[in-house]
């Protein structure tokens, strides 16, 4: 028997097994069988036989095991592992046929009957529709049969191509990659052809097709791009609907993304033609216009749309684009050029220039360069546009016409421009964007060479401009520059000479003195010259500008590698070896460098100046590398070595005090065996200087102590000195220590400068904090000691001569603060330095606020009495600032909180304690502010929870607050206005952090703020007795004094505002405020916030609230006194004026 007869043969249910045989034969590549092969051999009437067998096969076993069944979905459950046996079995069979099928559609002669094949086609494509998901194998062929057939033209091919495409677009959307399957949809896309476009049943196929614009895939794809190009011509009502798609996803496209939607939209139209072209253009790319146009900047689709119109623009060397431009723009454009706002004039202005020259090219020649001169003319009148947005705008598109069309323009209009932005927009005083612009836009002009004759007459005339008072305009200007000598259109120093340039460089800005660096680094550090020529030119920089030459050197290491930065550090140290005639170290220098160093004395001998740049010069140089020598230990100690054989000779020869300081840095950057002569001095000289010396007389000796790993020497002697300054406790001790200081006295003021400087440099502070706890901690109790010589000034009327001044023993107090915060910080795993904290701030309420009591004494008291008044006030500001920056840094836990919020509390109920208010403000600041992340964890507040209890108590503290701002209003009227001013800082920070909160307890900061304000406002109209004296408020001044205060800082923020008249709604719609006069007073306040222009929408809100209260008291008041009929009045007309805003 024949292969064709046995597998006909096998083609039927009783023989399957001999059919999957056959199958599986074909499938192992190492066996001969092929079904194609036997297909291909069999005449007409056996593959007939054969297809009707294998319809009769799928028949049957899709009757005894339908698609439900093959995931084991048995009716009983003991019925379940038998059916999934025989659903794999059923599944090969049905893989088999599809198989067999498939094949025979490539086999398949045009004059040969497929009836059988059309019916088992419909079983296959009815068993895709259902399939279980864990069958994709079997989906897959069912699938290729579909798009097989689909391909082929048969009978029903609509049906099963609409399934085919249908499935795969599907699964382009659930790939992980997709390439293929988005390939196979374009090859699928005639199918819609086939589809009705309003048919309810395609309606699931239009949602995947609007979804693949959602898709990157099919955007980047170029077949999918292709598919995307091909749907804008299925159907012209798809246009439209495609077009809002994309609209609302553009928000969401990256640039890039966009750029490639551009392109989908040129190219559809590019295809398109006939009612599909007009509708394109007018639906689609006229609406971009219009948008790009319209829309405001802020806008976070403008970008995106601008891009899409400019993608247009950028094609318009394209057949037809130009006329599509000119047609689609003509109804538009000119109007928006001309229109009363001024952002619809700016859109306009770019779009216009940056498509420019507009043209139809059907047109005759004289009417396009009638039109071409039009539109020059109007770009002319741009630049003289009122308001500066537009003005800038368009001199961007002038330069980018200028730079595009020179050759192509006429002499006098390229002129008119060039004067026109050089001699009036780069000068325009009014807006510094305009004069940033011109700058910024003369470098595209620069692109084109034809334009650098021109420009190199008329650049020197903005020479000036580098001293421009805005800082944009400069560093523009400067960029400006670096563009002409990067295409050499002119030299720089002929359009701003070097003393302009070094001159700027001196004072300028970071970003400004880089870029100056970068322009003249070349000039003045020449690598590819020789080390004498570097130090000549280094020489020649700081006789033209010391200041410069210390600025240049900063820069320096970003334009070269470090080994040439420590070269030339060596050359100069060879020019100050020549200055002091160092001859043991002249063998190093070169035959050139000889020459060089007997012209160098002459040069420098007696001129300090230029001797003590030099040195500033390597200190700056050395620091720029100090990372690179870190990383290679061989040259760092080569340049060690060479400084440090001379270092001695300098502190010699050099004794100028300018020379000295960058010795001394230069030493600290050695090890101080480099440097022996000098360092054994150190804490000699450190020990000798003046109580009263200035910080420039010690900071760089400390700096070389801790440089050296000697921080422990300097911690040592300020904890001696520091020890020794407190009061003895007996005589003997007393003397002893005499003794022993006999030849340096104690100098606490100094040791406190030291400890100063130490901590409030970052590489200083890292050298002490590394010692570790132990003389640290002693160094803590030794400044903790000192509240002791406090608490003596405190509690006597006269100065006690062998005590420590008070100043001495603040700074100390307050030094004590700030260590332990360190130390917290740095070495505490525990709470031990909070816990010193806690326990000053005990002392403090027992010890300091007695006598801040007492300045409600009598005024008649004499000076002397009252002074320990200030004091008690210094040294509570003093410990309060120190909490607040532990606070701050987010040291403070819960327990510390509490602590100093007890101690504000205690401060403000003692009788002078409002004296401490601007202090005590930024405390709860910083205890609100460390909460504030945990605000909306509990939609409802705890009463036991600890976080609203420190916040009810952080409310309540800043409600008597208040309560004593307008006390001291009240009693003293001057003094309370200093007051109030001193607490506005405060007030404003708390507040920013208090409007985070919309619920309780912080939201009754806000209730607070409202009351005071109103019932300070109700007694001055409670006060009137003449109508006449009814006025409304228009500003904060015609407040009183304190509501004056109080929304003046209200009214510093949008949110702080928004949050105030949120609770003006709620007071007022509680029925808190019951009568007329409270409600006069809450629209005075109304008033002010609108003339303020803030809010409009909570403004509205509120006055709602306010109009529902007010119409309460119309028939109430109909009759009263004139007074009460006046404001009613008034009360009405603000409310209607504030609900018409």
């Amino acid at each position: 028997m024949s292969k064709r007869e046995a597998f006909l043969e096998a083609t039927c249910k009783e023989n399957v097994e001999d059919f999957l045989r056959f199958i599986q034969l074909h499938k192992d590549k190492a066996e001969p069988f092929d079904v194609e092969e036997v297909l291909q051999e069999m005449p007409r009437e056996q593959r007939e036989a054969l297809w009707r067998r294998l319809a009769s096969l799928l028949r049957d076993i899709l009757l005894e095991f339908p698609p439900e069944r093959w995931e084991g979905r048995g009716e009983e459950e003991d019925m379940q592992e038998e059916p999934t046996a025989d659903s794999k079995h059923a599944v090969a069979v049905v893989d088999g046929v599809t198989l067999v099928s498939t094949v025979s559609l490539q086999v398949l002669q045009d004059d040969d009957p497929y009836s059988p094949l059309l019916e088992i086609t419909r079983r296959l494509h009815d068993v895709l529709v259902s399939l279980p998901v864990s069958e994709a194998p079997l989906q897959n062929h069912i699938h290729a049969l579909c798009e097989a057939w689909w391909k082929k033209g048969l009978q029903e091919k609509e049906r099963f191509g609409r399934t085919a495409f249908f499935v795969s677009l599907q699964k382009s959307f659930i790939l992980k990659k997709p390439g293929a399957e988005i390939q196979r949809v374009w090859r699928l896309h005639d199918v819609l052809l086939s589809l009705d476009y309003t048919s309810e049943e395609n309606k699931q196929i239009i949602d995947l097709l609007l979804q693949c614009f959602h898709r990157p895939a099919h955007i980047r794809n170029d077949d999918g791009k292709r598919f995307l190009v091909f749907l804008f011509s299925w159907n012209i009502n798809f246009i439209w609907v495609i077009h809002g798609t994309i609209k609302n996803q553009l928000e969401f496209y990256s640039k890039p993304m966009t750029t490639h939607i551009a392109e989908i939209y040129f190219r559809a139209w590019k295809k398109a033609s006939g009612e599909f072209l007009e509708k394109i253009e007018s639906l689609c790319i006229q609406d971009f216009m219009q948008n790009a146009i319209f829309l405001h900047r802020s806008s976070p689709v403008h970008s995106k749309v601008r891009q899409i119109v400019s993608y247009f623009h950028t094609r318009k060397d394209c057949r037809n684009v130009d006329k599509m431009l000119y047609n689609l723009y003509r109804p538009i454009l000119w109007k928006a050029l001309s229109a009363p706002n001024f952002e619809v004039r700016a859109n306009s202005t770019l779009l216009f220039t940056e498509a420019f020259p507009f043209y139809d090219p059907s047109e005759s020649n004289e009417k396009i360069d009638e039109n071409i001169q039009k539109q020059l003319d109007t770009a002319m009148n741009l630049l003289d546009d009122p308001h500066p947005t537009v003005r800038s705008n368009a001199t961007l598109g002038v330069c980018k016409i200028l730079a595009k069309c020179w050759e192509l323009l006429p002499p006098t209009i390229i002129t008119d421009f060039a004067k026109k932005l050089v001699a009036e927009l780069a000068a325009d005083s009014s807006s510094p964007d305009v004069r940033c612009s011109v700058f910024k836009c003369l470098t595209i002009v620069l692109d084109n060479a034809l334009s650098h004759p021109l420009l190199e007459k008329l650049l020197p005339t903005l020479k000036y401009s580098l001293h421009d008072n805005s800082e944009k305009v400069r560093i523009a200007f400067l960029d400006m520059l670096m563009k002409v000598k990067a295409v050499r259109a002119a030299k720089f120093w002929d359009v701003c000479n070097m003393d302009h340039l070094l001159a700027r460089l001196a004072i300028d800005s970071h970003s400004v003195s880089k870029r100056i660096v970068d322009l003249l680094f070349k000039s003045f550090f020449p690598v590819n010259e020789s080390e004498k020529e570097w130090c000549n030119r280094c020489i020649t920089l700081i006789q033209m500008n010391p200041m410069a030459a210390r600025k240049f050197y900063q820069f320096a290491y970003r334009h070269t590698a470090p080994t040439n930065i420590i070269k030339l550090m060596l050359a100069i140290r060879r020019v100050l070896n020549s200055c002091i005639q160092v001859d043991c170290d002249m063998t190093d220098i070169n035959d050139s460098n000889k020459e060089n160093s007997a012209a160098s004395p002459a040069l420098l001998g007696k001129d300090m100046a230029i001797v003590s740049s030099l040195l500033e010069v390597v200190v700056i140089l050395w620091r720029s590398v100090s990372k690179a020598l870190k990383q290679n230990e061989e040259a760092q100690k080569y340049t060690c070595a060479k400084f440090g054989s001379v270092m001695s000779k300098y502190f010699q020869a050099f004794e100028d005090e300018r020379a000295t300081v960058p010795l001394i840095q230069l030493a600290s950057f050695m090890p101080p065996t480099a440097v022996p002569m000098f360092s054994c001095g150190v804490m000699s000289r450190l020990r000798r200087m003046d109580s009263g010396a200035a910080p420039t007389q010690y900071s760089q000796l400390l700096d070389c102590i801790c440089s050296w790993g000697q921080a422990a020497n300097i911690l040592e002697l300020i904890t001696d000195w520091l020890t020794d300054s407190l009061p003895k406790k007996d005589k003997a001790t007393s003397g002893r220590k005499v003794c022993i200081m006999e030849t340096v006295e104690a100098k606490p003021d100094l040791a406190l400068a030291y400890l100063e400087h130490l901590f409030s440099h970052t590489s200083t502070r890292e050298k002490v904090l590394a010692l570790g706890p132990k003389p640290l901690k002693q160094l803590h109790i030794v400044l903790g000691n000192w509240k002791l010589v406090l608490y003596s000034h405190l509690s006597s009327t006269t100065e006690h001569p062998k005590h420590a001044s008070v100043e001495t023993a603040l700074s100390a107090f307050k030094h004590h603060g700030r260590l332990g915060a360190h130390l917290q910080h740095n070495l505490s795993d525990g709470r031990d330095y909070l816990l010193s904290l806690e326990h000053v701030a005990a002392w403090v309420a027992d010890r300091v606020l007695p006598f801040l009591a007492k300045r409600s004494d009598d005024d008649s008291e004499d000076s002397e009495k009252s002074q320990p008044q200030p004091l008690a006030a210094e040294i509570t500001e003093s410990f309060l600032t120190v909490c607040r920056d532990v606070l701050l840094v987010g040291l403070g836990d819960e327990t510390f909180r509490g602590q100093i919020l007890h101690l504000c509390s205690l401060i403000l109920l003692s009788e002078a304690g409002y004296l401490c208010i601007p202090a005590v403000l930024p405390i709860l600041k910083e205890v609100a502010n460390s909460y504030a992340s945990e605000d909306s964890k509990e939609p409802e507040e705890n009463q036991e929870d600890p976080t609203t209890v420190i916040l009810g108590v952080v409310s309540n503290i800043f409600q008597k607050i208040i309560e004593l701002l307008a006390r001291r209003l009240r009693k003293d009227p001057e003094e309370g206005k200093q007051l109030c001013q001193s607490a506005v800082p405060g007030l404003t920070d708390f507040l920013q952090v208090a409007q985070l909160w919309d619920r309780a307890p912080l939201s009754g900061v806000f209730s607070t703020l409202f009351a005071v304000i109103v019932v300070e406002k109700r007694h001055l109209l409670q006060k009137i007795e003449h109508p006449e004296a009814v006025i409304i408020p228009e500003s904060v001044d015609d407040m009183p004094p304190l509501s004056r205060i109080l929304l003046s800082v209200i009214l510093k923020s949008q949110p702080v505002t928004r949050a105030f008249l949120a609770e003006v709604c709620t007071s007022v719609d509680s029925e808190a405020i019951g009568n007329l006069v409270e409600l006069a007073a809450v629209l005075h306040v109304l008033a002010v916030i609108k003339h303020a222009g803030q809010s409009k929408a909570g403004l509205k809100s509120a006055a709602v609230s306010v109009q529902q209260q007010l119409y309460k008291h119309a028939v109430t008041f109909a009759d009263s006194t004139d007074v009460q009929r006046v404001i009613y009045e008034s009360s009405v007309k603000t409310l209607n004026e504030i609900l018409h805003l």
